[in-house]
């Protein structure tokens, strides 16, 4: 296994922010450590990089474990929240800093330009980059002594669409060969990206599942954009519909009791209706209402 995580607690004053913690992670493996703003979710993070030192239990992270800092931070690669670049330094000139520190050699960082898609901007000051390229660099930078592990902390906050597409895909990409562990607060994101979902919720694990087994469930979102409103009772006499919601604007959620994919039906049911689909996608309506059953307020 790449991380063990052994009864960990962490104490901040009187505050127990994490609460008896286990849980391991294999190679090669994507896990969505999902959780509410202010659950544990960095604190996880920040121990698991010995940014921080736990009050109790202990961690394994690639045979390494705490009394071996040096070695954990030699096979792990960190991409923070809030991503630390230098704004004046150019792509190359920043991952050239970065790569003496690891002392890895310089023509490993014209391999990380590519695999992370930087080489259209590699020409440019960081500070000129879009939020969705600065965290590509974070994320080359993460990868440039090729670490085993790779610990991402909302890896998606702040980008737009077609960022978060990039990115997305990015990440799926090296968790087919490393073990990546990613925080967020954004169940799209876990469905997206991740093999595997662990739910904190006040210091707690709560659930540990893997997503092809939520994702089996019989219960089934359709999300649908059509060019045109559409009453809900046509929609209700759709097979196997259970509830229909228009959210806004001309985008409704289908409900289906059934582990068929709907797409299909929603989709001839356009074509019948001569109506335009401006967008057709699956929710994991299991993953959803899971978080908010195992996280909502007592």
């Amino acid at each position: 296994m790449s991380i063990k995580v052994n009864t960990i607690s962490k104490l901040y004053g009187k505050q127990k922010a994490l609460d008896n913690i286990s849980f391991t992670v294999k190679r090669p493996e994507i896990v969505g450590f999902l959780g509410p703003n202010g659950a544990g979710k960095s604190t996880m993070m920040k121990i698991l990089t010995t940014y921080i030192e736990a009050s109790s239990g202990g961690i394994l992270v690639n045979t390494h474990d705490k009394t071996n800092p040096k070695g954990i931070q030699n096979s792990i690669g960190y991409l923070p929240e809030h991503n630390p670049l230098y704004l004046d330094m150019y792509i190359k000139e920043y991952l050239a800093f970065n790569a003496s520190i690891y002392n890895v050699s310089k023509a490993r960082i014209n391999d990380v330009i590519a695999l992370t898609g930087l080489t259209p901007e590699v020409h440019k000051k960081i500070g000129q980059l879009s939020k969705g390229y600065r965290q590509r660099v974070g994320l080359a930078t993460a990868l440039l002594h090729d670490p085993e592990v790779l610990i991402l902390d909302e890896p998606t906050t702040g980008l737009d669409p077609n960022q978060l597409i990039e990115i997305r895909h990015l990440i799926k990409t090296i968790g087919q060969t490393k073990t990546v562990f990613l925080s967020t607060h954004i169940m799209q994101e876990v469905e997206a990206m991740c093999d595997r979902v662990i739910i904190i919720n006040k210091g707690k694990i709560v659930a540990d599942k893997k997503l092809d087994a939520l994702q089996n469930d019989s219960t089934q979102v359709v999300v649908v954009e059509f060019d045109y409103r559409v009453e809900d009772a046509f929609l209700l006499k759709l097979p196997k519909v259970d509830q229909v919601k228009n959210t806004h604007g001309f985008v409704y959620e289908i409900t289906f009791q059934t582990s068929e994919d709907m797409r299909a039906h929603v989709f001839d049911f356009a074509h019948d209706n001569a109506l335009k689909i401006l967008q057709l996608n699956q929710k994991n309506a299991s993953l959803e209402s899971l978080f908010r059953e195992l996280t909502s307020a007592d």
